[in-house]
């Protein structure tokens, strides 16, 4: 019997996170990309590992990666495998096991088969569309907090001080983790209560973990309120906002005059 996608992409997203939890134990090399931001081998080889093992196994299935050349199959093909071999790429080269690796497919826009892995950490979150998400094999979901009153949130401090929000925020937990992707499965799996970036990010950020939290039970959107569809012409998302619906509600209202990101 063929291997299913979620058996596939889990399989090979824990083999890949264990090559980069070896080069995370020894020294990396690390340089710097035309933009400036950080690439290291770890980047690269587990990029290498995944299209071999994923492709490999569907070649009729596209790919978008963070760190391969764009293949403009993506637009015809029906499913395309949406990954970033290490999301989180500087608290990778500062140590802090805060980067995962993560892979979508998506299909018409949306993923459908998702796993985020921690590799340090060891926590595997996955997800296949409307089977529920799960963190190591056991079921997870949202918080239920409707408030923002003593909430666990994900974000940075100079998002949450910035002057045009439209009221002070109340007394809060704040945690800032380098992964998106993390922060948002972090969510799903009820340890935080919300997530939220101003900035623009790539598909490969969220795809994964938009599906996880989603099949946790929580909501996904821009600060705009709009639900993320991938696989598009430049494959950029504008900001994140992710938490159990009752809370989403809260925080789309508090948006209504926040600084918007620019692609």
């Amino acid at each position: 019997m063929p291997e299913r996608d979620l058996e596939l992409v889990a399989k090979a997203v824990r083999e890949a996170g264990a090559i980069a939890r070896e080069i995370y134990a020894g020294h990396c090399k690390t340089w710097a990309k035309s933009d400036g931001s950080p690439v290291t081998e770890a980047d690269l080889a587990v990029n290498k590992y995944l299209t071999e093992h994923l492709r490999g196994a569907r070649p009729d299935y596209a790919w978008l990666s963070e760190e391969s050349e764009d293949d403009r199959s993506r637009f015809s093909a029906k499913r395309i495998f949406v990954v970033d071999p290490i999301d989180g790429t500087l608290a990778f080269v500062k140590r802090r096991p805060h980067f995962t690796v993560s892979v979508a497919i998506v299909e018409d826009g949306q993923p459908v088969t998702a796993c985020v892995y921690n590799p340090i950490t060891d926590e595997c979150f996955t997800a296949a569309a409307g089977e529920g998400a799960f963190l190591n094999g056991d079921r997870i979901h949202v918080t239920a907090k409707d408030t923002l009153d003593g909430c666990n949130i994900l974000a940075s401090r100079k998002t949450l001080s910035d002057p045009r929000w439209n009221a002070p925020w109340p007394e809060m937990h704040v945690d800032n983790p380098n992964s998106i992707a993390y922060r948002v499965a972090l969510v799903a799996a009820g340890k935080f209560d919300a997530g939220l970036t101003l900035a623009a990010l790539h598909d490969w950020d969220l795809a994964a973990a938009d599906l996880v939290v989603r099949e946790a039970g929580g909501i996904l959107t821009s600060i705009e309120g709009e639900l993320p569809l991938y696989n598009r012409e430049n494959a950029i998302q504008p900001s994140a906002m992710a938490a159990g619906p009752k809370l989403h509600a809260v925080l789309l209202s508090r948006l209504d005059n926040a600084p918007r990101s620019r692609p």
